[in-house]
């Protein structure tokens, strides 16, 4: 079954619309008592399907266990480069350490391991037309990274930071008027 069969299956199961809702306006952020309605960006509208194709890979559903593996994963990858989606990765990063720190970490060196796809500036119809194991194949590195707890360390420290900045602000600003 190739990468396209694959999304629409995954899609579907996942109730995440056609396409994954690339086309949306706006996307849904879930959280357990409420969900936030955020503007689908033109940038994320163009690599939302390689994030998903993620998911498939490394067989992770879209709760936020599934979204904590494939942070970990995406930082590791190198994902952080491509603003502002690296932004978002770092933000699921922080949040996930919060609550599913182990499947950060499992993603995480797992994705020592692997090249990002985003990297590869594929086209999508050619990704489309690919298997996942013809993915999971072009990815794997020949020479993996070593873990390292300190260099791991920085990137949690840095995802925390992005992930409290905004209450960080509120109360900076706080001060500021009192």
């Amino acid at each position: 079954m190739v990468i396209s069969q694959r999304l629409n299956q995954f899609y579907t199961q996942n109730n995440l619309g056609k396409n994954g809702g690339e086309d949306n306006d706006y996307f849904l952020m879930k959280f357990r008592f409420f969900s936030l309605k955020l503007p689908n960006s033109e940038f994320r509208k163009k690599v939302v399907y390689i994030h998903d194709i993620q998911h498939i890979l490394f067989d992770c559903d879209v709760s936020w266990k599934g979204e904590a593996y494939i942070a970990g994963w995406e930082i590791a990858t190198g994902m952080w480069k491509h603003l502002p989606i690296g932004i978002m990765s770092l933000w699921a990063m922080g949040f996930s350490l919060l609550t599913h720190p182990k499947d950060v970490l499992n993603g995480y060196k797992k994705g020592l391991n692997y090249n990002g796809l985003i990297d590869r500036n594929i086209p999508k119809h050619e990704i489309m037309n690919l298997t996942l194991e013809e993915i999971d194949n072009l990815l794997l590195k020949k020479n993996t990274k070593p873990f390292n707890y300190f260099i791991f360390s920085l990137w949690s420290f840095l995802s925390i930071v992005v992930i409290g900045f905004p209450i960080f602000f509120l109360i900076i600003l706080g001060f500021v008027f009192l």
